[in-house]
C-alpha cells in the first residue's frame, strides 16, 4: 500500500512531504494518461499511502480530481500535508479499498476515469519501527495498518492454535516449514507471552533448517508477511476491491495495480483476465451481443521494474504491475 520505496532527501515542504518516492511512477503516469487527459477527470487512488503517486498525477493533469483512500490515519495525515497545494482537487477518505463503492456513492460519483492500487505494506509502516511490521527492527507485535481497530499480530501469535497458526503461515506466507514455526511459537508462548518482533524473528530463524536459511533472504520474511495479511484481512479485501474498481470505471477508464507478492498478483490477474475474455459460448461462430470483453489488457502479463528502478528504489524489486482499460459497459 502507498509508496513502497526507500527514503530520499526531504523536499521543499518538509520531511513528511517528500520522504518517499513512489514505485514505477513514470510507467503508471503513462498507462493512466489516456484516460485522464483533456477533460475533467476523476481517479481513485485506493491505497493513498504517502501520496506520491497522487501528487505526480495531480501535477500532470490540471483538471484531475483524486479520491484518495487509506486505512492508516497517519498516512492520511501525512499525505494531506504533501497534497496541500492540490487540496481543492482531492478527497482524502479513511477507508479500506473494498469500501470503494460506498465512498463513491457518498461523494456522488457514479463512474471514475481511473483507479490506482499500490498494494502491500507502505514505507511509512515499514520505516516506523513501533508499528511492528519490520523483522529487522525490534518493536511491539502490532502490524495493524489501522492501529485504531482490529486484532494485532501479538494477539494472533499468542491466541491462535498451532494448527491455525500453521494455516496462516502456509497460506499467506507460502512458508514450507509452517508447522515447525507454529510449534516453535506455541512453545515460546507457554513460557512467556510473545510481544517482540525481534524475538519472533529469532524464533522463526531457529525453526527453519540451516540449509534453507542460506538462501531466499531473511527467514522471517514469509512469517511476517503472513501475519500482516491475517491481521489486516488484506486478501479478503482485495478479492472484493478489484472487481469493484473495474465496475466503477467508465468506458475508456483505466486501472493500474501494483502487487508485491504472488498471492496479491494472482487475485489481480484473475479479475483482469476474466474481464478481458468474451463470455460467448466457445462453439458459436459469432460473439453474442453483450458477451464481448469488458476490458482490454494494457500490460503483457505483469510488468517488472527496470534494473535502474530497483537500484534507485530497492523496495520496488518485488513489484509487479498490471493495467487494463474498460472498453464497454456491462450488458
Amino acid at each position: 500500500m502507498g509508496d513502497n520505496a526507500p527514503r530520499k532527501g526531504a523536499g521543499p515542504q518538509g520531511p513528511d512531504a517528500h520522504a518517499h518516492v513512489p514505485v514505477l511512477v513514470d510507467r503508471i503516469l503513462a498507462l493512466l494518461a489516456p484516460a485522464l487527459t483533456g477533460h475533467p477527470a476523476v481517479l481513485v487512488d485506493a491505497t493513498l499511502g504517502m501520496g506520491g503517486h497522487t501528487e505526480a498525477l495531480l501535477a500532470a493533469h490540471p483538471q484531475l480530481t483524486v479520491i484518495g483512500l487509506d486505512r492508516d490515519p497517519e498516512a492520511l495525515r501525512r499525505s494531506a500535508a504533501r497534497l496541500e497545494p492540490y487540496a481543492g482537487r482531492t478527497h482524502l477518505v479513511h477507508a479500506v479499498y473494498d469500501e470503494l463503492p460506498d465512498v463513491l456513492a457518498r461523494l456522488g460519483y457514479d463512474r471514475v476515469d481511473g483507479v490506482l492500487m499500490d498494494l502491500g505494506v507502505s514505507s511509512l509502516q515499514l520505516d516506523e519501527a513501533a508499528r511492528g511490521f519490520a523483522y529487522a527492527q525490534d518493536a511491539p507485535l502490532d502490524m495493524r495498518m489501522d492501529p485504531t481497530q482490529g486484532i494485532s499480530a501479538e494477539e494472533v501469535v499468542n491466541t491462535y492454535s498451532a494448527k491455525d497458526l500453521a494455516r496462516v503461515l502456509r497460506v499467506y506466507g507460502e512458508e514450507r516449514f509452517a508447522s515447525r514455526v507454529a510449534n516453535a511459537i506455541v512453545r515460546e508462548r507457554e513460557r512467556h507471552r510473545l510481544t517482540s518482533s525481534a524475538r519472533l524473528a529469532e524464533l522463526v530463524r531457529d525453526a527453519i533448517p540451516a540449509a534453507t536459511r542460506r538462501t531466499g533472504g531473511h527467514p522471517a520474511k514469509r512469517t511476517f508477511q503472513a501475519l500482516r495479511i491475517e491481521v489486516n484481512g488484506e486478501l479478503e479485501a482485495l478479492e472484493g476491491a478489484v472487481p469493484a474498481a473495474v465496475d466503477a470505471l467508465r468506458v475508456g477508464g483505466r486501472i493500474a495495480v501494483l502487487s508485491y507478492h504472488s498471492l496479491e498478483d494472482r487475485i489481480v490477474k484473475r479479475v483482469l483476465a476474466a474481464g478481458a475474455k468474451s463470455t460467448s459460448p466457445i462453439d458459436l461462430p459469432i460473439e453474442l451481443p453483450g458477451t464481448e470483453p469488458l476490458l482490454k489488457l494494457l500490460t503483457r502479463g505483469a510488468e517488472d521494474p527496470t534494473p535502474a528502478e530497483v537500484e534507485a528504489n530497492p523496495r520496488a524489486a518485488s513489484a509487479r504491475l498490471r493495467a487494463a482499460e474498460r472498453v464497454r459497459d456491462a450488458a
